[in-house]
């Protein structure tokens, strides 16, 4: 599913026009990047748990040479799924 279809799909849950879900939408998106811009976490009790990681610099190795080179500490958004989530997808293996 890409974003459109996400719109779409709202919409037609939630009886509104594609216009005001897309806007809901991005709005819940920039909700959710904002908190995590700040070091904040997000829990959505249906869906999972969003947070930032921080990732030390390590030495890596360039694939083309394998020459060693360093790579810089940065920050990772990581996301654990919850529960009902976990359950969900694993019933609809079925």
């Amino acid at each position: 599913m890409n974003q459109s279809e996400l719109i779409a799909k709202v919409a037609s849950d939630a009886g509104v026009s594609q216009a005001e879900a897309g806007r809901l939408i991005d709005a819940t998106f920039s909700a959710i990047s904002g908190s995590l811009a700040k070091g904040e976490e997000v829990r959505l009790s249906s869906l999972g748990i969003f947070d930032v990681a921080d990732r030390a610099a390590r030495e890596g190795r360039n694939p083309a040479t394998g020459a060693a080179i360093q790579i810089a500490a940065t920050k990772a958004v990581r996301f654990r799924p919850s529960k009902g989530l976990k359950d969900t997808v694993a019933g609809a293996k079925k």
